[in-house]
């Protein structure tokens, strides 16, 4: 008997090599380069992939099109909408991703509940294309009825399918025609045409495009949940994200009460928007709130504390920029931080030492994000300058005090975007003064705050301490 050829398929963009290599040849990733079975080619099909495209084969003039809006489909969940830009949308197909155990089941079992509730009460549950199907192929009927019952969700015509074969699962759907489909989880699916286990590149790979053309041609809307790496990304194939209209990414700790849902992709609406939700006894609830998660109660003003002004997607929110400034007990100093941007610390550190005097070559600074959130924008910078400068003169900022800006190697204080959606939400939550870019400064005066507009750093520290006194 032949032995089985193999090759090595690159995880990340899907290259095949002969030999294992350390680094994939086509995206010079890293230890990406996976051993997997050769599959027989299957015959090519020009419509295909004109129905991954949804466009006909001819060529046609831009101004020929006509663009249409969308219309979204709500899941009854506020939160879970925002991120998805207003809905779901006819045909879309969503990749969502997250640790085991970290709710994206329990999210996604309460939005079809509230779908199939709002099906049957628009039609009387006669139509079939109205359907909302949950395909679990990691957990059984019972299991999946036994959590629903134990977040008391209400009776519903959600309609339940425990399988893991693709062709089973696909007939299925063509049967029912569903209006929403989740497929838990597309690593556990496996195509009777391939040779390779459930999982592997090969096999994550053909079923997210078949299930994907049978979205793009029913105009299901189809969910697929998806694995994460130790890396916390999402396991296949990265050609899988570019398959899907829209990819979410479900964060937090598990031992934390509070889950963050982010956009990373979305051809249907903004990209970085932010959804919170709190765990409860009765499943995921959103947070209209989430300024009040990122800003931790004092009794009293402690020093390295400063409050930053962030923007996350069309959403802005406080949050509490910690810092620690200690005598270091080693000759190399330890620079670390939690939830921001590790390599803009030391560059902010040396800022600070060469254009306003403050020196911290031989203290340890560690810097936090209060509640777990991770902050990318560079806007975070002059928080973070406060909050170490308060640390290390062991002396508290003023309360009721807001900032954000950009810091630059020359000492210059850059605009954020944005900036009058910052100040006005830093108002709304009681915030009496608030320093900022001389760019940001508001045309208006905003009723109840006090801006302060800044150009440089030393002319920023020195507004701090004359605050303070």
């Amino acid at each position: 008997m032949a032995k089985p050829k193999s090759a090595f398929v690159c995880t990340e963009c899907g290259a095949q090599a002969l030999r294992w290599q350390g680094q994939c040849p086509q995206c010079q990733a890293w230890n990406t380069m996976v051993e997997t079975l050769l599959e027989p080619a299957a015959p090519a099909s020009g419509s295909r992939f004109a129905a991954l495209a949804g466009v006909s084969g001819r060529l046609q003039s831009l101004a020929e099109l006509a663009p249409r809006e969308e219309p979204r489909q709500p899941t009854g969940l506020d939160e879970f909408d925002r991120v998805l830009g207003g809905g779901l949308v006819a045909g879309g197909v969503v990749l969502i991703g997250g640790d085991p155990g970290i709710g994206k089941s329990t999210l996604l079992l309460q939005a079809l509940s509230n779908l199939a509730a709002l099906s049957a009460s628009a039609d009387g549950g006669s139509r079939a294309d109205g359907a909302v199907v949950y395909v679990s192929g990691e957990e059984s009927g019972e299991q999946v009825a036994l959590r629903a019952q134990r977040l008391q969700l209400p009776p519903s015509t959600l309609q339940m399918l425990a399988e893991i074969n693709l062709e089973r699962i696909l007939h299925s759907l063509r049967e029912v025609r569903p209006r929403v489909a989740v497929i838990d989880s597309i690593q556990t699916v496996y195509s009777e045409a391939l040779q390779s286990a459930p999982g592997s590149v090969a096999q994550v790979r053909e079923c997210a495009a078949q299930l994907t053309r049978f979205a793009k041609q029913s105009g299901t809307i189809l969910i697929l949940v998806g694995h994460v790496t130790k890396d916390g990304t999402l396991a296949g194939p990265r050609v899988l994200e570019h398959i899907v209209d829209t990819v979410l990414y479900f964060e937090g700790d598990t031992h934390s009460s509070f889950r963050l849902i982010r956009a990373f992709k979305n051809r249907f609406g903004a990209v970085n928007e932010l959804g919170v939700f709190a765990m409860t006894e009765r499943g995921l609830r959103g947070v209209s709130n989430p300024s009040a998660l990122f800003l931790s109660q004092h009794s009293q003003q402690v020093a390295g504390s400063c409050v930053l002004v962030t923007q996350e997607g069309t959403r802005p929110l406080l949050v509490e920029i910690q810092a620690l400034v200690d005598s270091a007990q080693s000759p190399n100093p330890r620079r670390l931080s939690v939830g921001l941007e590790p390599t803009r610390l030391a560059m902010l550190l040396a800022v600070m030492h060469r254009h306003a005097g403050i020196v911290c070559f031989d203290q340890d600074v560690f810097v936090n994000a209060v509640g777990g959130v991770k902050i990318a924008e560079p806007a975070a910078d002059l928080a973070i300058l406060f909050a170490i400068h308060s640390s290390l003169r062991d002396r508290p900022l003023r309360r009721g005090l807001a900032v954000f800006g950009e810091v630059g190697l020359a000492g210059e204080i850059r605009p954020a975007p944005r900036g009058q959606d910052r100040l006005k939400e830093a108002a709304k939550l009681g915030f009496d003064t608030a320093i900022v870019p001389r760019a940001n400064a508001p045309r208006q005066a905003i009723e109840g705050l006090r801006v302060i507009a800044v150009e440089r750093v030393e002319e920023a520290l020195e507004q701090l301490r004359t605050l303070e006194d």
